[in-house]
């Protein structure tokens, strides 16, 4: 009886055992390489003045120059944005007195998406001309990712199958058909080039250089008998 029992015990984990998939799970990143065709600029308008109203007036006559040049450079309406508007007092801390209001600063923040790069570093140069004296952020990107991430996807399951490959040789065993394909990760970011201070009205070297788009995958493949 005490026989029978462990027998009934034991035989459901050797059905496990037996059932356990022989597999090879690897993972691999692809990736490539492709220069960026446009660039989104985030750019400001600062202004102080003694009142608030002249400060936010200021600010909005510096702000529609910047837009003018902006639209006369052939940028459409739907790549800018204004992002940010904002008052705020100027304190004047005495070391014997209260504090007290001594002035105003007003600004704005615009995001313009450039899709002509050619121009990118006239344009800048341009709008701080017209007014616009702080530079947030540049960052370049690809508009269209579809057929480098094609790419970046193929490269990543070529580089899975070799290492299986590899694997499966090294412990000489024979590689299966692919069981299950997942993909992970997909990193087309735009890349930064500069973040910053207040600009200059000087020339604006830009150099765009090269985005990489990356895809992940898992990739299970059978050990064949």
């Amino acid at each position: 009886m005490r026989f029978a029992l462990l027998l009934v015990v034991f035989w459901p984990f050797a059905v496990l055992a037996e059932e356990t998939p022989r597999q090879i799970v690897v993972s691999a990143t692809g990736s490539v390489e492709a220069a960026p065709d446009m660039a989104t600029v985030t750019l400001g308008v600062s202004q102080n003045a003694r009142t608030a109203s002249q400060a936010m007036s200021d600010v909005s006559e510096a702000t529609a120059s910047v837009l003018a040049r902006i639209s006369e450079a052939g940028i459409d309406d739907r790549d800018v944005q204004t992002s940010s508007l904002n008052l705020n007092p100027v304190w004047d801390h005495g070391n014997e007195r209260p504090p007290q209001v001594r002035g105003y600063v007003a600004s704005t923040t615009l995001s313009v998406r450039v899709r002509a790069l050619d121009d990118l570093g006239g344009l800048l140069d341009r709008l701080i001309g017209d007014g616009a004296n702080t530079l947030n952020g540049l960052t370049f990107g690809i508009a269209e990712t579809d057929q480098l991430e094609t790419a970046a996807r193929e490269d990543a399951v070529r580089q899975a199958r070799a290492k299986a490959e590899t694997l499966a040789n090294a412990a000489g065993l024979v590689l299966g058909p692919v069981q299950t394909i997942s993909e992970g990760s997909r990193v087309s970011a735009p890349a930064p080039l500069m973040r910053g201070a207040m600009m200059e009205a000087a020339a604006v070297p830009v150099a765009a250089g090269e985005l990489q788009i990356r895809v992940s995958v898992t990739m299970e493949f059978a050990i064949a008998e």
